[in-house]
């Protein structure tokens, strides 16, 4: 025994000067004026780095907080530790484009593995390389504009007004869920040609399952949030699968998304199940939370609100005395929503879904005095370039007039600019974008011009672990 122990502190003893002339060499070479270093920054607490701070500040008002502190030490581009590994932070809109739009190329995504599993390895938010420039091809061919006119268009807003003829005078709602459930109904009205409410309804409840395990712990194990959620998938897949079973029996041109795939693409079945559940999860995200923060932001500026609501007035106007809730708005009619546009615009910078992304270097990339290496996360936070008083004035301050000064329309090209991103960008571009806001165009249309309101509770946002309003939005309808 005696021999082993000094056998041990013979080698640590030889090892760790050999340790340390090795890291000083290393950094010597970053140091070295004609080499390329890794971006600076600090290492946090042993394993979990800065996973606290990080979560912290996205669970406030203002996600980009820890962030901006980091920025003011190490500059734009800055590195920190996240879930015990090496990530490189990004609020410099260049080099996040650049990142978008090397995706592929230089960089892959990278979700945790509830995620993964969750979402599925067929998914078009999940796949990689040529399946995933498949997938998106197919899902940004479903969803142009003509298919949008002549395939969703009426279907929304007959979804739109059977959910908010149900209420009561002076009945007060959590519009957050009513939102939940309204953009559920029309995912699945759009995607699965689903109808009935008591269908609707299973549906909705078994989402709502599966989107509160995306982020959790993957313990497969009842009880647990990954587990509820991963049987919630497996109903779901039954679901799908029911529906591709019955149109191969008895072929139909029904009106939902996964007939034209079906009849238009040659995807197994598997790949079909992932695909809707991708579109389902990115639709369902985008539509309900920008609804909610929209009506919150508008009740918090009387201004934007009565602008809106006049909008939305001479829209009706338009259409003659005898237009009532029954009549449908044509295309013309979306188009003539400019303010509302801005409405959207504003509410999506300031209460985007996507407020960072998070990609994987695939082999080491150099960017101007920078190297990352492979393997090494990098997060582009597109919430801080929103939110930066260098490009926007008052950034914290909802005003949707901005989008009026021809300044900002260059900024306002969300489908390319590095300012304004809240699709994302690149080959992961969201190919439900125009949809997603063409559903939250018209629920305005019809809340406002049916509804006046109030807020009974105080409320705030926070985006962990996922982006909602932390009361709810409880507010007391009054009907016009």
């Amino acid at each position: 025994m005696e021999f082993y122990s000094k056998y041990w502190v013979l080698i640590i003893t030889t090892l760790l000067p050999l340790i340390f002339i090795i890291i000083r060499y290393k950094k010597a070479n970053y140091q070295n004026g004609n080499a390329k270093k890794f971006p600076p920054g600090r290492r946090g607490w042993p394993i979990i780095g800065d996973s606290f701070n990080w979560y912290n500040a996205v669970a406030s008002s203002h996600p980009p907080c820890f962030v901006e502190q980091q920025v003011q030490k190490y500059g734009k581009i800055f590195s920190c530790s996240l879930h015990g590994k090496w990530a490189v932070v990004s609020v410099d809109p260049i080099f996040n484009k650049f990142v978008m739009q090397n995706e592929g190329k230089l960089f892959q995504s990278s979700y945790p593995k509830s995620f993964r599993d969750l979402v599925g390895k067929n998914g078009v938010i999940t796949a990689q390389g040529e399946q995933q420039r498949k997938l998106h091809s197919i899902a940004s061919n479903m969803m142009r504009l003509d298919k949008l006119k002549f395939h969703f268009l009426n279907d929304i807003q007959r979804v739109i007004q059977q959910t908010l003829n149900n209420f009561q005078e002076n009945q007060v709602i959590l519009l957050q869920d009513v939102c939940r459930k309204l953009a559920i109904n029309l995912m699945v009205n759009q995607l699965l040609g689903v109808s009935s409410e008591s269908e609707v309804n299973e549906m909705a409840q078994l989402f709502s399952d599966f989107v509160d395990g995306c982020l959790s712990v993957p313990i497969n194990m009842p009880g647990f949030a990954y587990h509820i959620a991963m049987k919630a998938r497996e109903n779901i897949i039954i679901k799908i699968n029911k529906i591709i079973e019955k149109h191969r029996r008895e072929p139909s041109n029904g009106n939902g998304v996964i007939y034209r795939l079906l009849e238009e693409e040659s995807l197994p079945d598997d790949a079909v199940a992932d695909f809707i559940i991708n579109l389902l999860f990115a639709g369902n995200e985008t539509t309900a939370k920008t609804m909610a923060f929209a009506v919150y932001f508008l009740t918090q500026c009387p201004k934007a609100m009565k602008q809106l609501q006049d909008e939305q007035d001479s829209v009706r106007n338009l259409k003659g005395s005898n237009f009532d809730n029954e009549e449908m708005l044509t295309w013309q009619d979306y188009k003539a929503m400019p303010f509302t546009q801005c409405v959207i615009d504003e509410t999506l910078r300031l209460g985007g879904i996507a407020i960072w992304l998070m990609r994987e270097a695939t082999n080491d990339v150099v960017y101007g005095d920078y190297v990352i290496p492979k393997g090494c996360f990098v997060v582009p936070f597109l919430s801080a370039v929103h939110l930066n008083e260098n490009i926007y004035d008052e950034p914290r301050i909802f005003n949707p007039w901005r989008w009026m000064n021809p300044d900002n329309q260059e900024k306002r090209n969300w489908r390319g600019s590095p300012f304004f991103a809240p699709f994302g960008g690149g080959g992961r571009f969201c190919p439900g974008a125009e949809l997603a806001r063409l559903q939250i165009a018209l629920f305005l249309h019809y809340f406002v011009t049916t509804y006046r309101w109030k807020q009974v509770k105080e409320d705030r946002m926070s985006f962990f672990p996922s982006a909602r309003l932390v009361n709810g939005l409880q507010i007391q309808l009054t009907k016009n």
